[in-house]
């Protein structure tokens, strides 16, 4: 799985996790909607050119550890995260 720098960036609860792809024209990216401690994770996106090469997981991830550190959880509101959660039942505490 190669490294790709994931960036955040947030406001007005709302948010998304995302990194650069070359040769795409389009951003890999995780969107989340927040509603109370609740960051619902509502839709992953990366770019054919990425395709198989983790980067989807990569973003989990992401929110992942700012969720242990930010001390909200997730709802997997998209097929991807639902998914990432059913394969880890090691996170079901960060599971909304």
């Amino acid at each position: 799985m190669q490294q790709i720098e994931i960036q955040h960036e947030e406001g007005a609860g709302r948010g998304r996790y995302y990194a650069k792809v070359d040769g795409a024209p389009r951003e890999a990216e995780l969107t989340w909607v927040e509603r109370g401690d609740v960051r619902h994770a509502t839709h992953t996106y990366v770019p054919d050119e990425a395709r198989g090469q983790g980067l989807a997981e990569q973003l989990v991830k992401a929110m992942l550890a700012d969720a242990r550190d930010g001390g909200f959880r997730i709802a997997p509101d998209c097929s991807y995260v639902a998914t990432y959660f059913r394969r880890h039942p090691e996170l079901a505490e960060l599971r909304a």
